[in-house]
């Protein structure tokens, strides 16, 4: 990780700490950027992750720090936007929810294709998708049980809105993430890739 990456990471991470509208929200919602952060500090020395990958982690990690600044339900931009187009719910979840299914697709992608774990594409891109789906759903339980302890974090951490189907469109959008990152990314994260094995 570079130093500019640090920076902006930790510059992001400060400012979202200051005066986030629930501290336990915020916790919960910043938890899995500390935990990745984490993890590459420790994994880094033995296995260095492509350029790529690493600014994809930065952007998920920076889209999760403003959700637990404001909460996904009340991030500003995303309610200009609901506003502006008279739409039901503030859909900065959704956005996140994206980048859950399309960071991972690359993190993935990446230790699968440098331990060999499978041959060809088909299986390679199969299996991704469903560790992609498999986060998603991990996510959604890893809610589910932040509501049974708080009511509060039921709205705060959930960002349902009153959304039924909050769940299931969660999971969808981070499967659309996951297949659109495949199609978008693949042959320059194979370049990177190459470059690291040089």
């Amino acid at each position: 990780m570079t130093k500019f990456w640090l920076a902006i990471f930790f510059s992001v991470l400060i400012w979202s700490a200051v005066n986030p509208k629930d501290q336990l929200t915020w916790l919960l919602e910043v938890a899995p950027a500390l935990i990745g952060f984490a993890v590459m500090v420790i994994t880094r020395p033995h296995f260095q992750l492509t350029r790529l990958t690493y600014g994809l982690i930065l952007i998920l990690s920076i889209i999760l720090m403003i959700g637990g600044h404001y909460t996904y339900a009340e991030e500003p931009l995303f309610n200009w936007i609901k506003e502006a187009f008279a739409l039901e719910r503030n859909n900065y979840d959704k956005l996140g929810h994206f980048f859950q299914g399309f960071v991972p697709a690359i993190i993935t992608r990446e230790i699968i294709i440098r331990n060999k774990v499978v041959n060809g594409r088909a299986w390679l891109n199969f299996l991704v998708v469903c560790v992609c789906l498999a986060i998603s759903a991990l996510y959604e339980l890893i809610e589910w049980c932040a509501a049974l302890v708080s009511k509060q974090a039921t709205e705060a951490f959930l960002g349902t809105q009153g959304y039924v189907w909050d769940t299931q469109s969660d999971m969808a959008y981070a499967l659309l993430g996951a297949i659109v990152a495949l199609l978008t990314l693949s042959r320059f994260h194979d370049k990177q890739i190459g470059e690291l094995a040089t």
